[in-house]
């Protein structure tokens, strides 16, 4: 066994299992305590709730509280591994909710029949909660089960493989161009993968001033063009009439190269077709599509980015879901809009080109950083993320 796979494997483990716990936020050490904390003391908060449901966030912790919760069928790159299998990942979705934001998480693995024994169970107990955070749930459910909790619901609900993603690939991708002289507007645009990842970029990338018509989707079987019959709703919406069928052929003369997909399934022969100046961000996990070396060793003008800590441009979901969901909480806001998403979005890019404070230079063990191609992102964990990110995503939710 490897040390790294030991290591992980211990961590989970020792001295408890597990990576999360529940801790009492009130004293409970006399007599008195115990009868505020419960029987009859409680039967206050109770009337008062049942009064006015709203005053829930002022004497419970819904305000506060997220769940994260998922059916297990897309886990990290691990696939549809069932929910009990990715209750370690949820328990460290938790961690880094309240290392980063300050927000408390139950985590729940729902063994679901099909969507919407999924949809009912999620709408039975979200009164506990202030927002829903949905992960490692595969397409096209995903899009359904998101769309009409929405609908249903009263509180945020936020899919982070889709739209947390979504975020920090576009506050990467506006920097990185910008760097490489390149605007959006004009960018060709090819994203290797159409699942939840990949839709939700294009459609924010749209938003922020992307052409649909610069932007060329390519799954498993192809590019995704117009005259294929096997495409669900999502796809069909970035279905391009072009004669262009294999990802080689769609990488030809292209600017951006995002892959939400598989590792090793760009070559760097893919990379010298593409256009001057290129931006390159493999993000499958955790091995890329190509590595840095590999793209580097094709071209010396792209920029790069991976989902991985150990290579520069790390596009980490942690840069947005935690402090999407402060600003989204703070604001009482029923739901997480476009405008949230393009607050944080941002704010995330504005970020990155200010000076580094010191204590992120300490926390890499770095000497510098500075604006530029090996740097187009804040590091997880600059202290001015929380500083900055959730008033904007809040005075969005409050502008409607």
């Amino acid at each position: 066994m490897s040390d790294r796979r030991q290591q992980a494997l211990d961590y989970h483990e020792f001295p408890r299992p597990g990576k999360v716990s529940v801790e009492s936020s009130k004293p409970c050490q006399t007599q008195q305590d115990l009868s505020l904390a419960y029987t009859p003391g409680v039967a206050e908060p109770v009337r008062e709730i049942h009064k006015d449901a709203a005053n829930a966030y002022r004497y419970t912790n819904k305000g506060n509280l997220v769940a994260v919760i998922t059916d297990g069928t897309a886990v990290l790159g691990l696939g549809n591994v069932g929910a009990l299998a990715g209750k370690p990942v949820m328990e460290g979705k938790g961690v880094l909710f309240k290392r980063f934001a300050d927000i408390d998480v139950f985590d729940i693995e729902i063994n679901a029949r099909d969507p919407q024994h999924f949809i009912d169970t999620v709408i039975a107990i979200a009164p506990t909660f202030g927002g829903i955070n949905l992960e490692d749930i595969a397409a096209p459910h995903c899009f359904e089960i998101e769309a009409t909790l929405k609908e249903k619901l009263d509180i945020p609900v936020f899919h982070d493989d889709q739209h947390g993603t979504a975020v920090i690939i576009c506050a990467g991708l506006i920097n990185a161009l910008e760097l490489q002289g390149k605007s959006l507007a004009e960018a060709k645009i090819v994203c290797l993968g159409a699942g939840a990842a990949g839709i939700a970029s294009m459609n924010l990338l749209m938003a922020l001033g992307a052409q649909r018509s610069n932007i060329m989707l390519v799954d498993s079987k192809g590019v995704v063009h117009s005259g294929r019959s096997d495409l669900n709703s999502q796809k069909r919406d970035y279905a391009q009439a072009t004669d262009k069928r294999t990802l080689s052929d769609a990488m030809t003369g292209a600017d951006v190269f995002i892959g939400v997909s598989g590792p090793n399934l760009v070559t760097p022969d893919m990379i010298k077709l593409m256009a001057a100046k290129p931006v390159v961000f493999a993000l499958a996990n955790p091995d890329p599509e190509i590595l840095p070396a590999d793209a580097h060793s094709a071209r010396d003008d792209l920029i790069m980015a991976t989902g991985r800590s150990d290579f520069p441009n790390q596009v980490n979901n942690v840069l947005g879901f935690p402090f999407i969901f402060r600003g989204a909480l703070d604001a009482r806001a029923k739901h997480i809009t476009q405008p949230m998403l393009i607050a944080a979005v941002k704010s995330l890019a504005a970020l990155a080109k200010e000076p580094v404070p010191a204590s992120v230079l300490e926390a890499y063990q770095l000497d510098k950083l500075e604006f530029g191609k090996e740097y187009i992102l804040p590091k997880p964990f600059d202290p001015r993320l929380i500083e900055r990110i959730p008033p904007q995503v809040a005075a969005a939710a409050q502008q409607g």
